[in-house]
């Protein structure tokens, strides 16, 4: 367990340079979100998103399925009817992150798992994965699933909603769910491998990028421009934004500081 991290047995953590690799570890229970593993993401990347020492993160699961949802046991344990109004958000506890994270998707992704492979900002997947929003199979919901449509076709997001069908990894890439697909064994490390050459960008530059695309699903094309002008000012006018061009006329690599 790394320090100053929340130590539970539900989330692995570990570290890897610049780069977080947290694995969900419900392997019995095929990684089911219940209330201990909900409260250790939030935990885990509220901690993430301050921590000065790390700059991207890979969230993956143990054993043969990424995630397959919420715990239905739970659900039926507590009779639960409208969830929480914070079960639907898990990586930190705001709903958004300053810092990229890289979801490495093995095996089922299903409802609450297709979720948070959605909220990560990049997909990897195995071959074998398949990703499913199966609440229509239980008589559930996924308002949370509203984001897609700025993902998706409206057509393949209606077959994803109104089927409940698991699509396997390949067809998660062709519709562009997915970046890329890889053997299963290569998995974490194709993943820490895209997230340590996001961790070697100048920071800020990364963090404003991050939120350019953000703002860019939400609001219209002119209003888009003006504030993406807005947030890569303080990337302009960084410390960052002259060591990168010295370093290029001086011949090695640049030494970000984050300012």
């Amino acid at each position: 367990m790394l320090d100053g991290y929340p130590s539970t047995d539900v989330l692995h953590l570990e570290r890897r340079g610049r780069v977080l690799v947290a694995t969900l570890n419900r392997p019995q229970q095929r990684n089911a979100l219940n209330t201990e593993l909900r409260s250790a993401l939030r935990d885990t990347f509220d901690r993430f998103d301050t921590d000065e020492s790390l700059r991207c993160a890979v969230l993956t699961g143990n054993g043969k399925a990424f995630c397959a949802g919420g715990d239905l046991k739970e659900m039926a344990d507590t009779n639960m009817a409208v969830p929480p109004e914070n079960s639907f958000v898990m990586l930190g506890s705001k709903g958004r992150l300053s810092k990229p994270v890289i979801a490495a998707v093995n095996g089922y992704a299903m409802a609450g798992g297709f979720l948070l492979a959605q909220d990560c900002d990049l997909v990897i997947a195995a071959e074998g994965a398949t990703f499913a929003i199966s609440e229509v199979k239980r008589g559930r919901g996924a308002p949370w699933a509203v984001p897609l449509i700025s993902m998706l076709p409206k057509r393949i997001m209606m077959e994803l909603l109104l089927t409940g069908e698991p699509i396997d990894a390949h067809r998660a890439y062709e519709i562009g769910l997915v970046n890329k697909v890889v053997p299963p064994g290569q998995l974490v490390g194709a993943a820490v491998a895209v997230a340590e050459t996001i961790a070697g960008n100048a920071p800020l530059s990364v963090w404003a990028s991050k939120q350019v695309v953000e703002v860019a699903t939400e609001v219209g094309q002119s209003a888009a421009l003006q504030a993406a002008h807005q947030i890569f000012y303080r990337v302009y006018t960084s410390e960052d934004a002259a060591e990168g061009p010295r370093a290029f006329a001086e011949k090695r690599k640049p030494v970000w500081t984050g300012r």
